[in-house]
């Protein structure tokens, strides 16, 4: 069966156009009816983040819940992260979060994670739409329709297993955040203080349609600015539903995914607590870092993008640390799920700890040239053409052993992603305008973007 709504990520769509309040309904109705089916906990926890939007499909993907006969428990405006925390600990069949993570306001998502706080397999995905093509017949009625609730009373508990992180405190730590207007908005800076560090924030002033839109974890750029020009020893980026976290340097250098996990692996093989000594990255981790662990006598092992592979990897290898370029992170004796807060609050323990600065470590290894271009392709279905295949063997076969080509669709967009790695620019920059090329004469491709990966982001 061919999946019509779920992409990798759940659900996206422009609000409103792409994602209705219709399919919202539809959506929550066949996912509570499957919670019967499976019989879980007919309880479920709903979090959103900062648009306009989110109330509106939260009402409606609610309402299909209650329809089923399910209990809604909304917590506000909270991380995604949060909601898979509460989903695990707090007796929940299921945890909905409505937000198109790092995407502009005007779109939004929604996605599933199970009673253990993991995100929903394919084949659950899969049921859900199945189950939204069938007839309900035998609707609940009377006191069998579902309540729908607010209650924060939940956050407190989260608050208490990230305060946990960090038995050493951050008091004396002067760290500037930036929140992107968006989920963590308030508990970013809140546990910070909470911790005894001084906090200078950006930001934390959503209006609806400003997520993400100046700055956060995909615009790291304000956050390197902002921690140098205000004297911070750290600054940190969340994206817009803070299940990512990216850093910067007291000089303002951004320390991206690769570079996060890098530091936080050495630290804790030197202290002899990296138990086994594996990390999980992606096909898009830099060699630069490869290398770096390989001479550490640390594993590297490639998973697909997403940090829903990740976190399968993660459970087959035992890895105690797994993530992306992109500051996706899971820490696994944290959650299933990445964090952007624990990932926040694990960094800056070792800093902590260590007594260095995020300066110090910046320089452990040189990264590989890399770069990512998105290309829109009007059907990401059909963009692949042989012509295609063989302009991406090409450019593996010149670069042999000192370059990587990774060409694949989005999961979630109308978007196809090269990227190349090299051992110097020039041979990246050549392979990467030929495989542009060939996709813009065989499938009608545009260039949408490109990113300068040697040190940046991956999506």
């Amino acid at each position: 069966m061919s999946r019509r709504h779920f992409g990798t990520d759940g659900v996206r769509g422009v609000a409103n156009i792409g994602l209705t309040p219709e399919l919202a309904f539809s959506l929550g109705q066949a996912a509570g009816r499957l919670m019967t089916q499976l019989a879980v906990e007919p309880r479920v926890v709903f979090g959103r983040d900062t648009r306009k939007s989110s109330p509106m499909l939260e009402a409606a993907l609610g309402s299909g819940f209650c329809s089923s006969g399910v209990e809604t428990v909304t917590l506000g405006v909270v991380p995604t992260p949060t909601v898979s925390f509460v989903a695990r600990t707090c007796h929940f069949g299921l945890g909905a979060i409505i937000s198109a993570s790092h995407n502009p306001a005007p779109d939004n998502g929604i996605k599933f994670v199970g009673h253990d706080g993991r995100k929903l397999t394919d084949e659950l995905e899969l049921k859900v739409e199945e189950i939204m093509g069938e007839a309900f017949e035998q609707r609940p009625v009377g006191g069998r329709i579902g309540d729908f609730n607010f209650d924060r009373e939940a956050l407190s508990l989260y608050l208490d297993h990230l305060e946990a992180i960090v038995p050493e405190r951050l008091d004396g730590l002067r760290v500037a955040v930036d929140a992107a207007h968006g989920a963590a908005f308030e508990l970013g800076p809140e546990i910070l203080r909470r911790l005894g560090a001084e906090v200078i924030a950006c930001g934390v002033s959503p209006n609806g349609v400003n997520i993400n839109d100046e700055g956060g974890a995909t615009k790291p750029h304000l956050m390197q600015e902002f921690t140098r020009n205000h004297g911070a020893e750290v600054g940190v980026a969340f994206d817009g539903d803070a299940d990512r976290a990216v850093f910067s340097d007291e000089r303002g250098r951004l320390l991206n995914g690769d570079r996060t996990m890098g530091i936080w692996a050495a630290h804790y093989q030197e202290r002899g607590e990296l138990h086994p000594p594996v990390v999980i990255g992606t096909v898009m981790s830099n060699g630069g870092f490869a290398r770096y662990l390989e001479s550490r006598g640390i594993a590297l092992e490639r998973a697909p993008v997403g940090d829903k592979y990740v976190s399968q990897r993660i459970d087959a290898t035992s890895a105690p640390i797994g993530g992306e370029q992109s500051g996706h992170i899971v820490f696994p004796r944290r959650g299933p799920t990445g964090d952007g807060l624990a990932t926040m609050l694990e960094f800056l323990r070792v800093i902590k700890v260590s007594g260095k600065p995020a300066s110090d470590f910046y320089d452990a290894y040189e990264a590989m040239p890399q770069v990512l271009v998105n290309l829109e392709v009007r059907d990401r279905a059909t963009w692949r053409t042989p012509e295609v295949d063989r302009a991406i063997e090409s450019a593996e076969h010149e670069l042999g052993e000192e370059g990587r080509v990774v060409v694949r669709a989005s999961g979630t967009q109308p978007v196809v992603r090269v990227m190349v790695e090299a051992s110097d620019f020039r041979r990246r920059d050549q392979a990467t305008a030929g495989l542009v090329a060939t996709l813009e004469r065989e499938s009608g491709a545009r260039e949408k973007s490109r990113t300068d990966l040697t040190d940046g982001l991956g999506d």
